[in-house]
């Protein structure tokens, strides 16, 4: 019985000129264990197409998709490719290097992506690559997405307004929503919704997340946040104890 890497491999080309998806149709041809079954000119079509070949011969085991089409784009399209038959892999073919677009590409699911000024070789490598579920990324594209994921994010702190920052060290430190408008010199009312609204930004469900997330990043000590989820829990009605807060 002949091994899985010696099985042909069925490729499907998509992508908005024609001419090139006739030059790589014609190059895959000659590379040995790979054979075109079709071809579309969008994201849209490419779906049309492969329902039809589900039906009929059978789908094919790698798509090569460009990214930007007009009617339906490449990101887009491989997203639903795999929603709808997760065993086809995609590679995702383009001019651009944009580290958006390799992420967008990635988290849709394709299992690589290059650029189309790639070898001829470097296009085989990659379907035979996907095909034995390996990730394949150009150079520029790895070190691109390598960079990015190197590189700092914006701190969830930053979603946060002045008033915000302030509740939430008052919260870390104990405070109940009385004691934080008797700070703050605001209703009760107020104070609950700048609470509300600062789990919600968050994505915490208690004051106690709350005040374990403002010791993670910084804004008080570990004592304050002790002093918080003793607070909270106890619902004691006694001075805000926000001494370990960093301003």
């Amino acid at each position: 019985m002949p091994e899985q890497a010696e099985a042909e491999i069925t490729v499907f080309l998509v992508d908005d000129h024609a001419i090139v998806r006739v030059g790589l149709a014609a190059y895959l041809e000659t590379e040995p264990g790979i054979r075109v079954v079709g071809q579309a000119s969008n994201g849209r079509r490419a779906l049309d197409e492969l329902a039809v070949m589900e039906n009929q011969d059978g789908l094919p085991d790698v798509v090569l998709m460009d990214v930007l089409m007009p009617d339906m784009d490449g990101i887009t399209a491989t997203a639903e490719i795999k929603r709808r038959w997760p065993d086809v892999e995609v590679v995702a073919v383009t001019s651009f290097l944009e580290e958006s677009k390799i992420r967008a590409a990635l988290e849709a699911g394709a299992a690589g992506y290059l650029l189309k000024d790639a070898d001829a070789e470097d296009v085989a490598d990659a379907i035979r690559a996907a095909h034995r579920g390996e990730v394949h990324l150009d150079p520029a594209a790895a070190k691109a997405l390598t960079a990015s994921l190197r590189s700092p994010r914006p701190s969830a702190v930053a979603s946060l307004t002045p008033r915000e920052r302030e509740v939430l060290i008052l919260v870390a430190g104990g405070g109940t929503n009385r004691q934080i408008a008797a700070h703050l010199g605001v209703t009760e009312r107020t104070a609950r919704t700048h609470v509300s609204n600062i789990l919600g930004k968050l994505g915490l469900a208690s004051r106690t997340q709350a005040a374990m997330w403002a010791v993670r990043e910084g804004l008080v000590t570990a004592g304050g946040t002790e002093t918080a989820a003793r607070g909270a829990g106890a619902g004691k009605a006694g001075g805000i104890g926000a001494g370990g807060a960093r301003r």
